[in-house]
């Protein structure tokens, strides 16, 4: 309390020595800014409710909607179970009759909504299905949820989470996701009565079409959840499962139907929900308040522009008192702002003695802080080279022993031509690879690389993989660092391509988007599980040892060290599906590049 006495005393001292003008002009800033504020302050708190209302009231016309549309595809869904239901199982003896034909035909009277019907027994056995109508070997049937809730509660009717439906054998390698319809039915077998699961697979696009279509005004977004609170539709619901963002839908399933209030990862939101009847889904709305309030930008800039304007008349009246102390301070700010743009400004030296002090002791700051920034720009220079060539000197020559083994072998059997193929795409590899000391080559250098290694690895490996190439005309004149392409076709030939017996595919494409270049490497061999992809990068992966020795946790590196942590390498890849690895560089010219000595 002592020292705020000390402090509020010095202050009136100070204001008690200034001129009557600069208290006139102090006093008129000082009410004219407060009543700006208060006004301001007021009109806009009025607007923010009125707006919230108002949005709040169009989320739930816009939800009531999505109810009443998301009923009746599930009511549509419910009577294509009741047709199948009523009309056909009812009315056969699956001890005589064979229910296949009429399946079709319901399936190709609902083929735009659904994707399989289905009717089991009670132990999982397959009584008919369209269109398919053979199920897949070694697949437990009685294990499936839908199974499971069916045989629980036989009276009712169970909707599923999104799921993707692969039971059946399907030519076409094709599954969809679904949504299922699975119900309790009584079948009977030569006159007896037992009991069975009828099972409706209903597209997920019919749903998804719903939704889409309310996800486009930019107000905030409408998404689906089940009774447990699993997601069945959102708008970003691949980024989702991809655990590259979050959804607070667990919480949203705990909440009552109406208004509420959140804060989720620091973002303030208003979430809107309504339940869908029987199937205990929930149709939940998410409004950001940042995005509720975003038409205000436009009332508040005006607010804004008549505070400025009135601060520059007040300064403009309050110039004259003031230009003797700020001239100069104006004149010391304006010779320092080169340090912002990273030049060697010449620091003004003039003004009071306070002022001549400051600036003596600035531009003595500034020229030591110049060398010293000097001294660490050339040390990590340096230490960047260092490492770039510490990761280059890592390949291993086994590649090379085992070609050079393979012309041997040609030799000796006499398969000259063949022989001097390869050592002429051995030669053109290895010139390529030596740069002439260079770490950064041309686009177009780096992709004959990789056309000289795949000519090499076809000898060794005859008739087990195919090579494309797509290149995007004119990409040849950007540059790269070297040897970063052949290490992921080598992963994919080690580990996709080894154990094929044939019908191996590598594509290499090289294209930009805007200011960015991407060079990628597909194969369609086994691919990977998501745990095994996170730690290819991180050295995590120890089953790998084969290759290069460069690698792709190396390439990434390598990236990364010359062009920065926002590029690198991206890696997508499934089980049963194959493997996209991505290399993500600026579009650079040689100029741009800098390349290394």
């Amino acid at each position: 309390m002592r020292y705020l006495n000390e402090k509020w005393k010095k202050l009136q001292r100070r204001v008690g020595n200034r001129s009557f003008r600069f208290m006139i002009s102090m006093s008129f800033t000082f009410v004219a800014l407060t009543g700006m504020i208060l006004i301001t302050a007021v009109l806009l708190n009025r607007y923010e409710r009125t707006l919230e209302r108002q949005v709040l009231s169009d989320s739930q016309k816009l939800i009531g909607q999505v109810e009443i549309n998301l009923n009746t595809y599930l009511r549509s869904m419910m009577r294509s179970s009741d047709a199948v239901y009523y009309n056909v199982i009812k009315k056969v003896d699956f001890d005589k009759d064979d229910i296949s034909r009429e399946l079709s035909l319901l399936y190709e009277a609902n083929k735009d909504n659904l994707v399989s019907i289905a009717c089991f027994t009670r132990d999982g056995e397959l009584l008919g299905a369209a269109p398919v109508g053979s199920l897949k070997k070694n697949v437990n049937i009685t294990a499936q949820s839908w199974f499971e809730d069916a045989s629980d509660k036989m009276e009712n009717l169970h909707f599923s989470d999104l799921h993707v439906q692969n039971i059946f054998e399907n030519k076409s390698g094709r599954y969809y996701w679904v949504v299922s319809l699975s119900r309790g039915v009584e079948l009977t077998n030569d006159g007896k009565m037992s009991g069975g699961i009828l099972l409706v697979d209903m597209n997920f696009s019919g749903i998804q079409q719903l939704f889409t279509e309310v996800n486009n005004d930019g107000k905030g977004y409408v998404y689906l959840i089940g009774r447990d609170g699993e997601i069945i539709y959102h708008p970003r619901q691949n980024l989702i499962f991809s655990n590259i963002i979050q959804e607070n839908n667990q919480t949203a399933s705990t909440y009552d139907e109406g208004v509420h209030n959140e804060e989720f990862q620091g973002e303030q939101r208003v979430v809107v929900v309504k339940t869908v009847g029987y199937t205990g889904w929930k149709i939940v709305s998410v409004v950001s308040k940042e995005s509720l309030f975003s038409d205000l930008n436009q009332t508040r800039m005006m607010a804004l522009l008549n505070l400025v304007l009135a601060i520059f008349l007040m300064i403009f009246v309050n110039q004259y008192v003031a230009v003797r102390i700020t001239d100069p301070l104006k004149k010391l700010e304006k010779s320092i702002q080169g340090i912002e743009m990273k030049q060697q400004p010449v620091v003004y030296i003039g003004g009071p003695p306070e002022i001549q002090h400051l600036g003596l002791t600035i531009r003595f700051m500034v020229e030591e802080l110049q060398e010293l920034t000097d001294k660490m720009v050339k040390e990590q220079e340096e230490k960047r080279k260092n490492e770039l060539d510490a990761l280059q000197s890592q390949i291993n020559p086994h590649f090379l022993y085992n070609t050079l083994d393979s012309i041997m072998w040609m030799i000796e059997s006499e398969r000259y031509e063949d022989a001097v193929s390869m050592v002429q795409a051995l030669g053109r590899l290895l010139r390529i690879s030596l740069s002439r000391g260079k770490n950064v080559i041309s686009v177009g250098d780096e992709l004959q690389h990789a056309r000289s290694y795949l000519a090499i690895q076809r000898y060794r490996y005859k008739n087990k993989f195919t090579s494309y190439f797509e290149v995007e005309p004119d990409i040849e004149q950007y540059k790269t660092i070297k040897l970063v392409i052949q290490p992921l076709i080598e992963n994919a030939i080690y580990y996709g391509m080894e154990y094929m017996d044939g019908e191996g595919e590598i594509h290499i494409r090289a294209y930009t988007r805007e200011q960015d270049l991407y060079l990628e490497v597909e194969d369609n061999g086994p691919g990977m599980p998501e745990e095994q992809v996170e730690h290819l990068l991180t050295g995590g992966e120890k089953a790998r040892q084969k290759g290069s020795g460069i690698g792709l946790k190396n390439v990434n590196q390598r990236i990364q060290l010359y062009f920065g942590t926002q590029y690198g390498l991206e890696i997508e890849s499934e089980p049963d599906e194959g493997t996209v690895v991505r290399i993500h560089i600026p579009k650079t010219t040689e100029e741009e590049a800098g390349e290394q000595r």
